[in-house]
């Protein structure tokens, strides 16, 4: 190894907490140790989250804004730098730091390389199920959507990827976009007999029949166990609902504790709820709903090291959230005795692909699947100065430039960008190709819009994407970030009464006027199919002009009453 790769193995080593010699090899054996995961019990699962079709490894900054309000105020998953570090014990400048936070990001990718792609994940994961009889592969979502590839092969790179990665169960939410015809093609031909997709909230509009099973029973060295599929329960108003017009979702609490309540009957020992709520959706769940050992949860994003423990009138249920971008992978045994959980053990695994060697087989089928695109993918549109990410309840450099590429192109004098949390992050000095580009924006409904809107109108939609966010209920916060916004300055008090949280809204240093109309571009509209120019075509033709993205000015709104709130950096 060079000097480099080897400063890299010892500075993994150390972050193990490995007393380790200079030698290489001895480095490498305690980087390996960081793996090291003995057999606990005898019910287990490796579960993943999120990875937004990112089958190589890519680099993901974590937020610096993480609010939480009124139950969440201060406690996981709304925890962020210090705060963070200091509530898990995770040592600064360590290799676990820079996994789970955003502090030093930019030194900590040089330090520690990139993280996840199913090549590295797939060793990883073998690994573990050699010590672990009968483990059980969750996927937790959001795995059919975020990249060029996904997008171009209406899903099926990430299906034939999930399918050699072992994965056994899963759940969705952004697969649900690629239309109800495609979801189902793909679970009565390429799932057929090989993985059970599973989501006990989803049903037909007409007579309330499941659409699809609404758990998988499986044996597991002698201990019946049961996984339950929850889906994103706004599925049809995050995204647009014409995709998916005859099916109904929701969180279907009292439906779900029926579900639990049949499979116990039907002798499982353990039983386990694979969700794609969002973590505080799953907080207030598991205090409701009892039965259930634990939430293996996703949606939100959040990389959360130890479970939450909480308590309901029948016992405790474990809550956790395995981040996204195949950046973790989440380990849970259990100890089974006597007919129900005695103990657990859990640890969420960041995914460095600099000391997991790449599975050959996966290896080469992600190639395989890379391959007739390419040329494509490779195109160089600019250079980017600036690190850029999108991950922040506000806004990020990445959805920036999408913000000036609108405004610039349209020649509007406002711009919205949905507050999405998936989309990679790119260190300065890195070129910026159409692969980058497209891993911020690949969606199925890609259309840009510019429309005449009144003042009072730009207010609606800040008040209502700020209650999405900022809804003390957590059962009423249905994905995703604020909205990002160009052009348009403004005061936001996420604490506020609904209705009342937007105030000061500014443009170019003047009030905005409620009953004067401005033009406002933006994308992904939710309502109805579009027919505007995809916004990778709109994005890709600003940069191209650019050719260097210098330093990005976040417009960011200026945001009271967060004195003392750890979700601030």
């Amino acid at each position: 190894m060079n000097r480099r790769e080897f400063l890299q193995v010892l500075s993994v080593a150390a972050a193990s907490g490995m007393v380790f010699s200079r030698q290489a090899s001895a480095a490498e054996k305690a980087a390996e140790k960081f793996y090291d995961s003995p057999r606990f019990g005898n019910v287990h699962f490796l579960h993943f989250t999120d990875c937004h079709a990112q089958l190589r490894p890519i680099y993901f900054r974590e937020p610096s804004v993480n609010i939480g309000l009124a139950g969440a105020f201060n406690r996981p998953p709304h925890l962020v730098g210090q705060h963070f570090l200091e509530h898990y014990g995770i040592v600064p400048d360590s290799a676990e730091a820079y996994a789970f936070t955003c502090l030093d990001f930019e030194d900590g990718a040089k330090q520690y390389g990139k993280v996840g792609g199913f090549a590295h994940m797939a060793t990883l994961i073998k690994r573990l199920k050699a010590s672990r009889p009968g483990a059980l592969v969750l996927d937790g979502g959001d795995t059919w959507q975020g990249s060029a590839t996904a997008l171009w092969t209406k899903g099926q790179d990430m299906v034939d990827a999930s399918l050699a990665l072992g994965v056994d169960i899963m759940t969705g939410h952004w697969e649900f976009t690629l239309g109800a015809d495609r979801v189902q093609e793909i679970i009565n031909n390429d799932f057929k007999g090989k993985l059970d997709f599973i989501a006990q909230n989803v049903q037909t509009s007409d007579f309330g029949d499941p659409v699809f099973p609404s758990y998988s029973m499986r044996e597991m060295n002698g201990v019946k166990v049961a996984v339950i599929g929850q889906a994103f329960p706004y599925t049809p108003i995050a995204n647009p609902g014409y995709m998916v017009p005859d099916w109904t979702f929701g969180i279907q609490e009292s439906q779900l504790q029926a579900t639990v309540d049949e499979v116990r009957e039907k002798g499982a020992q353990a039983v386990v709820l694979l969700s794609h709520n969002g973590m505080d959706v799953d907080l207030k769940l598991a205090s409701r709903v009892t039965g259930l050992d634990a939430i293996l949860g996703g949606h939100t994003h959040d990389g959360v090291p130890k479970p939450v423990v909480v308590e309901n009138p029948s016992g405790k249920t474990l809550v956790t959230n395995a981040g996204s971008n195949s950046k973790f992978l989440g380990v849970l045994d259990f100890d089974v005795k006597n007919g129900k959980v005695a103990d657990f053990s859990y640890t969420l695994m960041p995914v460095f692909s600099n000391f997991l060697e790449a599975d050959p087989e996966m290896a080469a089928l992600v190639d395989k699947i890379r391959s007739p695109f390419a040329d494509k993918l490779a195109e160089s549109l600019a250079v980017t100065d600036e690190l850029l990410y999108r991950r922040g309840n506000f806004n990020g450099t990445f959805d920036q430039v999408i913000l000036d590429a609108l405004l610039a192109e349209k020649d509007a004098e406002i711009a919205f960008s949905p507050g999405f949390r998936w989309g990679t992050s790119l260190l300065p000095g890195a070129h910026i190709t159409m692969e980058n580009l497209m891993d911020q924006t690949a969606i199925t409904y890609p259309y840009t819009t510019l429309t005449e809107m009144p003042g009072s109108q730009v207010k609606v939609i800040l008040e209502d994407v700020a209650d999405n966010l900022f809804n003390p209920d957590p059962y009423y916060q249905q994905g995703g970030d604020m909205v990002r916004v160009g052009g348009l300055e403004y005061t936001i008090d996420p604490k506020a009464d609904a209705g009342k949280r937007i105030s000061e809204m500014m443009l170019n240093g003047k009030p905005i006027d409620a009953d004067k109309t401005y033009k406002v571009a933006g994308w992904a509209p939710v309502a109805a199919k579009g027919d505007g120019e995809p916004v990778w075509d709109v994005v890709a033709r600003y940069l191209r002009d650019r050719k260097t993205i210098g330093v990005v000015k976040l417009n960011e709104p200026k945001v009271r009453g967060l004195e003392g709130n750890h979700g601030v950096l």
